[in-house]
């Protein structure tokens, strides 16, 4: 009988394609997956270390975990495993803890299951996380998320990321292609790019710093590749987004108007304390270059909120820099310390009390701005790729250009492209729409 192997994945889109990777190895095994709420033999919880809440939701699912088997053994990948192994390794019921170049070769560490006694950790030096494998995972038919890129040479004040993933690494452009490819024969209609920093693709495609391709060969190249509907580039530094980028995308034939650009902060004198790579005027030059050639695009920006030394003076200067910026919708992260950091040793703490203020203020402004930009789509004829599932007797899709739509439940529209007029927006702020023909377009 085949033993069985549950997953739980934690943050964000590139620990989603790594989750596919390591079960793919599992499958090579012989191991059936299984839903992380059922019986199984192993569980393998992948973990984030970019929130507070990463860390505490950890023990919850080990919990979740044991309930479901309590005889079962639990391992513990990622970035909190990286970074804190020998923290997950004492949380009870944890079995192993494997870090940054471990995680891939999971397998080879399960010998005969048997529960320990203490959680046994292999965690590697993060210096010799210097090579890199390859992913990418279907979260549904509707779409893949591919990953190109790892590890960041950047060293942000409040970011453990470096110290998680190791140095900046990419995948060799023909195994990008050939993932790229492998995603299209499945009849997936989306792929979105990912990486810890997708901009400095290229970098260490020889397992050094040499290479021979930039991120604009990648966008190049993958808009070439035949069976893809959609191309997604999931976040992007401004400072490696470059005119070049933007002006193909407009005129390329799989990549979408949407674009995602850290902020970060709409102050200068705390970009230069987190030693963020650019200042605001170039930020506001990005997007003026993404609007000027493509009006309809979408674009959304990561802020935080509460770094040490952010006065009211700077929160201000971020919400109105953001309020006047023709942007669509923000993703607000409340800053928390974070060990072996910068930003975790510096004067000026902002109170959590403020910190939760703020991020509530930006809350609000996004919701502002996602309206805004809703609006602005009313009357345009757009396609649409409805997703698979059934949320309260309605579909869900997305236009290419990042507005959320939905329709009573049908499940003939589930992974179809079809281009449809939107009319109105519904109480639940998503977007009504009139098919503008039956055709499906693919």
């Amino acid at each position: 009988m085949s033993k069985k192997v549950a997953f739980y994945t934690l943050g964000c889109k590139l620990n989603f394609s790594e989750t596919s990777t390591i079960a793919r190895s599992f499958e090579k095994e012989d191991f059936e997956r299984v839903d992380f709420s059922e019986e199984a033999d192993v569980y393998v919880i992948n973990t984030c270390s970019v929130t507070e809440n990463a860390d505490k939701r950890f023990k919850t699912i080990v919990k979740q975990a044991q309930k479901a088997n309590p005889d079962a053994f639990v391992a513990a990948v990622g970035c909190y495993a990286q970074l804190k192994p020998e923290e997950l390794a004492a949380v009870d019921g944890v079995d192993l803890v494997l870090g940054a170049t471990e995680k891939f070769k999971i397998t080879d560490y399960l010998n005969d299951l048997t529960k320990n006694d203490k959680g046994e950790v292999h965690s590697c030096e993060i210096e010799d996380a210097d090579f890199y494998v390859g992913s990418y995972a279907i979260g549904d038919r509707t779409r893949a998320f591919l990953k190109v890129q790892d590890g960041c040479d950047y060293k942000c004040t409040y970011c453990t990321i470096p110290l998680a993933r190791g140095i900046s690494r990419s995948d060799a452009l023909e195994n990008v292609l050939n993932n790229a490819r492998e995603i299209a024969s499945k009849d997936i209609k989306e792929i979105v790019l990912t990486g810890v920093n997708i901009g400095d693709y290229g970098k260490g495609e020889f397992g050094n710093k040499k290479h021979e391709h930039t991120f604009f060969d990648l966008v190049k190249a993958l808009d070439e590749v035949e069976g893809i509907h959609r191309l997604r580039i999931s976040s992007i530094e401004p400072n490696l987004l470059k005119n070049e980028t933007i002006d193909f995308v407009a005129q390329s034939n799989s990549f979408v108007p949407h674009f995602h650009v850290p902020l970060q902060s709409g102050s200068d004198d705390i970009l230069k304390k987190m030693r963020r790579r650019y200042l605001s005027n170039l930020y506001v030059d990005r997007v003026k270059r993404i609007k000027q050639t493509m009006p309809h695009a979408c674009i959304g920006v990561d802020v935080i909120v509460g770094f040490p030394g952010e006065t009211d003076e700077h929160f201000l200067e971020t919400y109105h820099f953001l309020n006047e910026l023709d942007i669509s919708y923000l993703h607000v992260f409340t800053y928390s310390e974070r060990d072996n950091t910068m930003a975790a040793e510096m004067d000026e703490v902002v109170p959590k009390k403020v910190r939760n203020k703020r991020s509530k203020m930006l809350r609000g402004l996004s919701a502002k701005k996602r309206r805004a930009f809703y609006e602005s789509q009313l009357g345009t004829t757009r396609t649409v790729l409805f997703e698979g599932e059934n949320k309260l007797g309605y579909i869900h899709g997305f236009t290419e250009n990042y507005v959320k739509v939905k329709a009573p439940w049908d499940p003939v529209l589930v992974n179809t492209l079809h281009q449809v007029e939107l009319t109105d927006i519904d109480e639940d702020g998503l977007v009504r729409f009139e098919f503008v023909s039956n055709n499906i377009m693919a």
